[in-house]
């Protein structure tokens, strides 16, 4: 079951960061730190490829709404990420159906990239620009640490993704919420 929790919380920080999850995994696996990771996840390419992507996004993940933009490409290739990354550790380690393992990674991280995203929309509202620069490194930050922390404690990861979760429904519900009573002001104002 140490499994399930892995693969929730790497479906956690795919939904946030795919490309991160993934070079984490790679490096973990060419250092050998792991035996829950597959082998292939340190093939050069792989770190490479990921590597370069989270360059990418890095990038294009602080400029307000190129970042939404982005977001709206990364509802396919998040929960994708996360459901491949699921299989393959089920594969790897376990007795447990890798087609399930791979609905709770890719469903764990389209929840996780659904609160980041309207998260991140909610922010573009804002007319400074440091708030996407702070929780783009934040977010980037804890999907490292994340996959660190369900590689030594995936039941303590489980708990701490669950919770990210639900406080991230919850900023998103309240931004909103704020947004839309903002706009009836000024609207009341202008009427």
């Amino acid at each position: 079951m140490d499994l399930a929790a892995l693969v929730f919380a790497t479906g956690w920080a795919s939904g946030v960061n795919a490309w991160a999850t993934v070079a984490v995994l790679g490096i973990v696996a060419r250092a050998g730190g792991s035996e829950w990771v597959p082998a292939g996840f340190g093939d050069w390419w792989v770190i490479g490829l990921s590597l370069g992507m989270f360059a990418i996004e890095f990038v294009v993940d602080k400029v307000p709404w190129l970042d939404s933009a982005w977001d709206g490409v990364s509802t396919i290739v998040r929960p994708a990420i996360g459901a491949v990354v699921a299989w393959k550790l089920a594969e790897h380690g376990g007795t447990l159906d890798p087609a399930l393992l791979a609905a709770l990674g890719g469903g764990t991280a389209l929840a996780s990239h659904g609160v980041k995203a309207g998260v991140r929309a909610a922010a573009n509202t804002s007319p400074e620009p440091f708030s996407n620069a702070a929780l783009s490194t934040g977010e980037d930050l804890s999907a490292v640490a994340v996959v660190l922390l369900a590689l030594a404690h995936p039941w303590v990861a489980l708990v701490v993704t669950a919770v990210a979760l639900v406080l991230g429904v919850s900023l998103f519900l309240w931004l909103w919420r704020a947004i839309r009573r903002s706009r009836a002001r000024r609207r009341e104002r202008r009427g």
